[in-house]
């Protein structure tokens, strides 16, 4: 009989899933009771750091809560089983660095996916880039156990 247990992701084998970019759910904390204010975004990540190309249309709830510590989230089903990644730390905005900035080179060299879910064009929609250097990094993986070997 078949189980499934999780254990951790070697550091390449996470590097390997996050690849240079995907899609993931990105929460931001609030105050009290309130639950997270969570968006799927689209992610670049490059050398243990995250970007993230957020959109801010005026009626952005973003605004309130950008500066407060953030949670990402990405997971997929692999040929290998279930692979997820939690990153946990605060958004640093890089829209306006130096282009030879640390920050601003590593956005160059991401694929943030982009995906047009706006109501307006997206050139109309103002845009603000962010990168996420994970205070906490964890992956973990399926692995399946075969109960037949143990008497």
């Amino acid at each position: 009989m078949e189980r499934l247990r999780w254990v951790q992701l070697t550091e390449q084998e996470r590097d390997d899933f996050l690849g240079d970019g995907g899609t993931g759910t990105l929460s931001f904390s609030t105050e009290g009771a309130d639950p997270p204010f969570s968006l799927p975004v689209s992610y670049g990540y490059d050398a243990g750091n995250f970007y993230f190309r957020l959109a801010f249309p005026d009626d952005s709830g973003k605004n309130q809560v950008v500066d407060n510590p953030v949670a990402f989230v990405t997971h997929a089903r692999t040929d290998e089983g279930w692979r997820s990644v939690v990153a946990a730390g605060t958004l640093e905005d890089v829209t306006d660095m130096d282009y030879d900035s640390a920050a601003v080179q590593g956005m160059w060299a991401v694929d943030i996916p982009k995906v047009d879910v706006f109501e307006d064009p997206p050139d109309d929609v103002p845009f603000r880039q962010f990168r996420l250097v994970p205070e906490r990094l964890t992956g973990r993986k399926e692995v399946r156990s075969d109960d037949s070997t143990k008497a």
